[in-house]
């Protein structure tokens, strides 16, 4: 693959990924981001000179982002589908019944082992912070939420997070990045929100779920937002380097 300083997707997230799994997340992140805009067809060939792979990997890329709906198989090419906001909002609601039915399954369970893992988590997102390394906070944040639902070992839930994970990884990872360049005060707000998420685990307290639950839905539209503006930084960005 080309030189990854281009690359949206950290580097540093791939060292286990064949290389069609490195084509398929960067591709996400370039049309989750809007660089890769909606209407564009996808050329096997022109893709895989870019990546300077070969057209296997780049086949591989692509049934992954069309399973995802990223994207629509055609003879002539793969076509940029997108994301709507409705969907993005969509993929958020499912996320948030998963984790209610998970936190239904902890209330009867031993959580000592879960609150545990997600304070260690909890003090890597504040180190993150401390160093302005948005990627690492948004690593940290997605696997805080994945240990939630792990944590419950339950087969079906887990195929329905992983189902969903890699969309709404690039969703977290650009929300973050936007969030360190442009709203980096906010970051305490999304910190206690996670606190209150260990304390309702630890106590098995419905109440205060239900209250984190309700600020993370409540959270959602700002997640939009988020993306938009991550959206618009990218374009001035790349306008500049034309420059």
């Amino acid at each position: 693959m080309n030189d990854t300083n281009d690359f949206l997707y950290p580097e540093k997230w791939l060292s286990k990924a064949s290389t069609g799994e490195r084509v398929a997340c960067e591709l996400r992140m370039r049309i989750i981001s809007g660089l890769i805009e909606s209407g564009t067809t996808l050329s096997e060939n022109k893709l895989a000179a870019e990546y300077h792979v070969s057209r296997s990997p780049i086949r591989e890329a692509l049934k992954v982002l069309s399973n995802e709906n990223l994207i629509r198989l055609e003879r002539m090419g793969a076509v940029v589908v997108g994301l709507t906001e409705k969907e993005i909002e969509e993929i958020y609601d499912v996320r948030l019944l998963i984790e209610t039915f998970v936190f239904e399954r902890l209330v009867k369970n031993d959580t000592t082992q879960v609150v545990r893992e997600l304070t260690k988590i909890l003090e890597m997102m504040q180190i993150a912070i401390k160093y302005k390394d948005a990627d690492e906070f948004a690593l940290q944040d997605v696997l805080f939420h994945e240990t939630i639902i792990r944590s419950i070992d339950h087969s079906y839930i887990t195929m329905i997070w992983n189902n969903t994970k890699p969309v709404m990884e690039s969703f977290i990872l650009l929300s973050m990045r936007m969030h360190f360049n442009e709203k980096y005060d906010d970051l305490s707000r999304i910190m206690k929100n996670h606190e209150l998420y260990i304390d309702a685990i630890s106590s098995k307290n419905r109440e205060i779920m239900i209250q984190s639950l309700h600020q993370n839905f409540d959270d959602v539209q700002g997640k939009v937002d988020d993306l938009w503006m991550s959206q618009q930084m990218l374009s001035k960005a790349r306008e500049q380097e034309k420059e």
